[in-house]
């Protein structure tokens, strides 16, 4: 059985096509939830974690001094959130194994924190996180695009929160374990879900490379992982399966692209050696996870949760991301449209002309205000000590 998996290069809301639909119903993925419309009484906005408390889904108790993820630029992120002197409601939207969590906890005695995770892992450090901290954390299991029923349970109203924080990527603690199936330097199944075995319906990278055609891998592999040998790996990939076996384990296919762009010598930005599949794993786990389109919806939602004046702080680590948290915070901007543009719209001023001067403002006006002139990433020294953050590039900008 095919299942034809239509994407395309644009990113925000168009990453897949409807064709895409087939897979996302195997996946068990779900269409993203619309925004709460309903507003909810003011008061008692501080006292809520007293007033609500979900119940606990079931999860494996989790040691945090095992945590081995080293949260990346922690002073910058704290130096946006953190405000000693005042009482602040913060939603951590990538929880992880808590770093910043728990830096910003520290640093800011009138802070409370909701954290959501959609590793039943990551939630487990949470829960450890709320027994440290009594009536400053509230742990919440679930995706991006799971928040607003998480949210409206808890009755929390547009506009609730300070202050939002996004470290996206795959934590440490997914990659370093070999049966989450994150890993290239050592064997175990080809697996990717973040969420781990949260959702047993939804598809594994292996399932993936057992169904998909070779022209829809081969945009997975192009505009995911942004590979130059897309095409041939697309096309060695499916006729694997007919040729020897399915893949399963991530040694097998890290194995297969080796073999197949051996003599390609690959460097990551600190010009280490860098493996072959590294571009084809980004881009299963993408697909896997549906990771831009929850992305896309986190900052629509960060919009709509955040109060005037909250700060919203996102962390990047590849392009495809940081692209998608940009478009959105840059917003449009007609003062810098180019003349060409210009020129194109004047042929439609009679159109544009139906518009009022008050809708024409509610359609350009711009949700956020940049608080770096450029995008801001790691120090050499803590990239030297951490060299998983060379990657990382952090964007803040506070809600209009």
């Amino acid at each position: 059985m095919t299942f034809h998996v239509a994407t395309c290069a644009g990113l925000g809301g168009r990453h897949l096509s409807s064709a895409f639909r087939k897979l996302r119903t195997l996946c068990g993925i779900t269409e993203l939830h619309s925004l709460p419309s309903r507003r909810y009484s003011e008061g008692g906005r501080l006292d809520f974690m007293e007033r609500n408390q979900l119940p606990s889904p079931t999860s494996a108790p989790a040691d945090p001094s095992t945590a081995p993820h080293v949260p990346v630029m922690v002073e910058e992120v704290l130096g946006f959130l953190a405000q000693k002197d005042k009482s602040r409601v913060i939603l951590d939207l990538t929880f992880g194994s808590g770093g910043h969590s728990r830096k910003l906890l520290e640093a800011s005695p009138g802070v409370r924190l909701v954290c959501l995770d959609r590793d039943p892992l990551a939630y487990s450090f949470a829960q450890d996180l709320q027994q440290q901290y009594p009536r400053r954390v509230l742990p919440l299991l679930g995706r991006f695009s799971d928040l607003p029923t998480l949210l409206t349970r808890l009755k929390i109203e547009q506009g609730f929160f300070d202050g939002i924080l996004m470290d996206l990527g795959v934590s440490s603690m997914q990659f370093d374990t070999s049966a989450r199936g994150f890993m290239l330097s050592q064997d175990g199944p080809l697996d990717m879900r973040m969420d781990g075995a949260r959702d047993p319906e939804q598809i594994t990278a292996a399932n993936v490379l057992s169904h998909v055609d070779e022209d829809s891998l081969y945009k997975v592999l192009k505009y995911y992982g942004e590979e130059s040998h897309a095409r041939i790996l697309a096309r060695a990939l499916v006729e694997s399966r007919y040729l020897f076996q399915r893949l399963e384990s991530t040694k097998e296919l890290a194995n297969l692209v080796s073999s197949l762009v051996e003599g390609e010598r690959r460097t990551d930005r600190l010009g280490r050696h860098a493996h072959p599949a590294t571009k084809t794993f980004q881009a299963l786990r993408i697909l896997v996870n549906n990771e831009l389109n929850e992305l896309d919806y986190a900052m629509r939602l960060s919009q709509y949760y955040l109060r005037p004046s909250g700060v919203l702080v996102a962390i990047s680590f590849h392009s495809l991301e940081d692209t998608i948290v940009k478009r959105h915070l840059q917003g449009v901007d007609l003062d810098q449209t180019p003349a060409t543009i210009g020129l194109g719209v004047a042929k439609h001023r009679t159109a544009l002309s139906t518009y009022s001067k008050t809708e024409m403002d509610s359609l350009t006006a711009k949700p956020w205000k940049s608080l770096t002139k450029h995008v801001v990433l790691p120090s050499e020294l803590e990239v030297a000590a951490n060299p998983r953050a060379r990657s990382a590039k952090l964007r803040a900008a506070l809600r209009v």
